[in-house]
């Protein structure tokens, strides 16, 4: 086989501990599920055989010039510590430099167990592997800063969850892989020479003008917030933000039970792991803002006399939910036709979102109604519409093209959580299509005319519930 690809591994260059390096493991017959072609021609891959790409993207060939590798880090998971977790089912093969001049990783997810998989097996089924996929490529159409989906491959092996399921690779695309759970496995272990070293690498990888710790933190901080109000503006439930799947890029990472909301509650949780509801739509501006001041704790311990920066570190967290509440209302005020909306606009919004929870509107389609001029029917009570409306139009009057800012603003399409379990459940038996047209629909999220994608599900077609796909 021969597929050279061009890897620059300054990841595998940090000392040993830092990771392990090991292959992932071979599979049993590896058939190429789907390759997103457009990123492998970014990446600057090159082309070659399906099989070789199965190979390849199965972990049961190691391509020229990768360094594997499983990176080891720590984390809050729900609020409590754990000092180590890790890569306990992904290796990342290495990193390269795109065709726009952005570094990235590329790493395999299912690809084996490794010092870190905790009794795990290392692997993933389908159903995951395609969630992932499927979503992580819709918010990048979203114009959402997230991880993206190179490959999913079929290993021809089983996995066993509560039964039998067809195992699957998922190969994953970030602009690196650095977490605020990476700094604070070495900042709990006291290791100030590899959290200094760790902080330098985070800087010149993604801060270059980043100014030491602190202008690292504020970086990161002003990053998340944009982040959280992008999930906010299209209705994106996380479901697990766990400082471990917290990026320093400010990437979206890590699409285990995430869900996109249909009728609008403020509180809509959809996580079955989430039992107190810790990441809930609403919840997640302040949980961003507990992640960071973690992330803010793992830096200042790479300090001689951190108490002198504790202050400074106080001053970059606590200005976070202003940070957010502004980039929420440029957000949602664009979703009203705003183009420069102003903190007095924000009771505007909020009610708009009382009278939708209040009376079961869907918020993607809601928000798209108004950009075409026909809401109303969105609402059983349209007389209280009708009164919010008056207040809406005679302020967007002012604006000069109020559709057009809506129209960028709010998608026509979202990947619905019961049209992802439709298309998993026809995968897993054999039938690709609906997948290819879920995939096909997304990628133009504000111009779809697939309307019975655009419906919310009825009663029998809910999915109350999204699981963790380890």
């Amino acid at each position: 086989m021969s597929f050279t690809a061009p890897f620059e591994n300054t990841y595998a260059a940090l000392p040993p501990g830092f990771y392990t390096r090991l292959n992932p493991t071979p599979v049993k017959a590896p058939q190429l599920f789907a390759y997103n072609a457009d990123l492998a021609e970014l990446l600057r891959l090159p082309e070659a055989p399906e099989a070789d790409l199965a190979a390849i993207f199965s972990g049961q060939t190691v391509p020229d010039g990768a360094a594997p590798l499983a990176q080891l880090y720590a984390g809050h998971q729900f609020g409590s510590f754990n000092p180590q977790l890790g890569d306990g089912r992904a290796i990342l093969l290495g990193e390269t430099v795109g065709r726009d001049g952005i570094r990235r990783d590329i790493q395999l997810k299912g690809s084996g167990p490794t010092p870190y998989s905790r009794m795990g097996d290392g692997r993933a089924w389908l159903g995951p592997v395609l969630r992932e996929y499927v979503v992580s490529e819709a918010m990048h159409a979203l114009g959402i800063p997230t991880t993206r989906a190179l490959a999913a491959v079929l290993t021809g092996e089983d996995v066993y969850r509560e039964t039998a399921l067809p195992g699957a690779v998922l190969t994953r695309v970030a602009q690196s892989h650095l977490r605020v759970g990476t700094f604070q496995v070495f900042a709990h272990r006291g290791q100030k020479a590899e959290l200094r070293q760790l902080t330098d690498y985070a800087i010149a990888r993604h801060y270059p003008d980043a100014d030491g710790p602190m202008g690292l933190l504020r970086a990161v901080c002003a990053r998340q917030a944009d982040l959280i109000a992008a999930w906010m503006s299209v209705g994106f439930i996380h479901g697990v933000m766990n400082t471990d799947n917290c990026t320093i890029s400010g990437e979206t990472i890590d699409y285990g039970p995430c869900a996109f909301i249909d009728d609008y509650h403020a509180d809509t949780v959809f996580s079955s792991i989430d039992q107190m509801g810790r990441y809930a739509y609403s919840n997640q501006p302040r949980i961003i803002v507990w992640n960071m001041a973690q992330f803010a704790t793992s830096l200042l311990q790479q300090l001689d006399d951190p108490a002198k920066a504790v202050d400074e570190a106080t001053q970059i967290v606590h200005a976070m939910p202003a940070q957010i509440e502004a980039a929420w209302l440029r957000r949602f005020g664009a979703k009203l036709g705003l183009s420069d909306p102003q903190p007095d606009d924000t009771p505007l919004i909020e009610d708009l979102l009382t009278l939708m929870q209040a009376q079961g509107a869907d918020f993607t389609n809601t928000f798209d109604a108004l950009a075409r001029g026909d809401a109303r029917d969105q609402f059983v009570d349209r007389d209280a519409f009708d009164t919010w409306a008056a207040r809406w139009h005679a302020r967007r009057d002012s604006e000069d093209n109020p559709q057009t800012t809506m129209r960028s603003a709010s998608p026509r399409i979202i990947p619905r959580n019961h049209r992802i379990e439709e298309m998993i459940q026809a995968a897993v038996a054999g039938d690709t299509t609906p997948f290819t047209r879920l995939m096909q629909a997304l990628a133009d999220p504000f111009q779809t005319g697939d309307t019975d994608l655009m419906r919310p599900p009825t009663t029998a077609q809910r999915v109350p519930a999204t699981f963790c796909g380890t």
